[in-house]
């Protein structure tokens, strides 16, 4: 598209937009009586409206049946999870047996490790990126650890070249081939959260398989920002949280897909009550039987109040559908890119877009370097009631978010950096 830098062109484009009623589905943040432009959903979603009715539900079962709740009616606590697997199985291309809903991301990864990653004498590295989010960087190391490795041997990190910002494909390619022999895990971000870079995961996983490892990813900045296919791309294994583009609340439960060929797969596991056989559960016998799927690396007794906040989200973006989503992320993100390349050419070139501008390789998210007053360029844009994000040393992330965002939020972001 060839855009334009006037507010009418802006304002025509939110008049097209196919999705533009979902914005009011959402409470936006309020400032001295005005809405807030909030590009942090990368971040922290935004509550959508229908979240108090869903949780006003579930309050009032437990005020009226107490424990019966569990029990009674069709929207009973113990099924409560099949209200979430089909919508989520759409958003992240699986099928609904091979996702389920529990616990936190970091505690799900460190599970999901235990299944997935069997090292031996030989086959026992775990290839990442350098710099992924901390809380993937902690669980690696202190995991190791735990199988008596030295993280320092086995952990592989893919690094950019010099004087670049984001890993270039070939490279990726090129490591799991290097460590071939020594490969037992690729595990990486689907986005990296600093950059905003996408990776090619089909290609990452045709890859690792062909060498003989295994191969998870951390979706917490993918799920419902760009299109996936989890089961179509023969991924391993995925964990997720739901608190950033799915909007379901801060700490939100995470999201787990196992591919169905693990299934009836003797994995190592550790378990829980939540996950053993639904139909004999309650017979509270020894011996673990896992429910079919990835419902029995559940543990305990689900979080009714936040799978309810995830039930009210979900819905939504699974009536908007990821196609329609993607295609209006596509639009905002590219005319983000234009208004700070306007602004850039008028005043030498200070703003650094870090962010790759291949369609394949970006999401949501334009990650801004600034070398110089970074800090107080954020300040600016946060007075202006501009809602980013800062990341050190010196990145501002900006995500405009298709299901709340306008395009007219995107021209306001122009001028509030021209008004600095």
């Amino acid at each position: 598209m060839e855009y334009q830098k006037q507010q009418e062109f802006a304002q025509q484009l939110d008049q097209q937009d196919v999705l533009k009623s979902y914005r009011s589905l959402f409470h936006i943040p309020i400032h001295d009586q005005h809405e807030q432009i909030y590009f942090c959903g990368n971040s922290l979603g935004l509550q959508p409206k229908n979240t108090q009715v869903y949780i006003a539900q579930e309050l009032e079962k437990w005020q009226n049946l107490g424990v019966e709740g569990w029990f009674t009616g069709q929207n009973n606590w113990i099924n409560y999870l099949q209200h979430l697997k089909g919508p989520l199985a759409r958003i992240v291309g699986a099928m609904p047996t091979e996702v389920t809903v529990m616990n936190n991301l970091t505690v799900n990864l460190h599970l999901m490790l235990i299944s997935f990653y069997q090292p031996t004498t030989q086959r026992f590295k775990i290839l990442v990126e350098a710099g992924a989010f901390p809380s993937d960087q902690y669980a690696f190391e202190t995991h190791l650890k735990t199988r008596g490795l030295n993280p320092d041997e086995a952990i592989i990190e893919l690094i950019p070249r010099e004087g670049e910002h984001t890993l270039r494909h070939e490279d990726i390619l090129a490591s799991i081939e290097t460590h071939r022999d020594t490969l037992a895990l690729v595990m990486l971000g689907g986005i990296n959260y600093y950059t905003g870079q996408v990776f090619d995961m089909a290609q990452i996983t045709e890859a690792a398989h062909a060498v003989g490892a295994t191969v998870g990813f951390d979706l917490a900045h993918c799920v419902g920002n760009i299109w996936l296919e989890l089961h179509n791309w023969q991924v391993d294994f995925a964990v997720w949280c739901s608190y950033k583009y799915l909007n379901s609340g801060m700490g939100g439960v995470s999201g787990v897909f196992v591919h169905e060929k693990h299934h009836q797969a003797n994995l190592p596991r550790l378990a829980g009550w939540w996950g053993y056989d639904q139909a004999t559960r309650f017979k509270m016998e020894k011996g673990f039987v896992p429910m079919q799927g990835a419902d029995g690396w559940q543990l305990s007794t689900p979080t009714i109040l936040a799978m309810a906040c995830h039930r009210a989200a979900l819905e939504i973006t699974d009536q908007a559908g990821m196609k329609a989503l993607r295609e209006k992320s596509v639009l905002l993100t590219g005319y983000l890119r234009f208004i700070l390349e306007e602004y850039n050419q008028q005043h030498q070139q200070i703003l650094q877009i870090i962010t790759p501008q291949e369609e394949a390789q970006h999401g949501c998210q334009l990650s801004i370097l600034v070398e110089k007053n970074g800090k107080q360029l954020f300040e600016q844009l946060t007075n202006a009631q501009i809602i980013g994000d800062w990341r050190e040393p010196n990145v501002i992330r900006l995500s405009p978010v298709p299901l709340y965002n306008t395009f007219e939020e995107v021209w306001k972001v122009g001028q509030a950096l021209a008004n600095q």
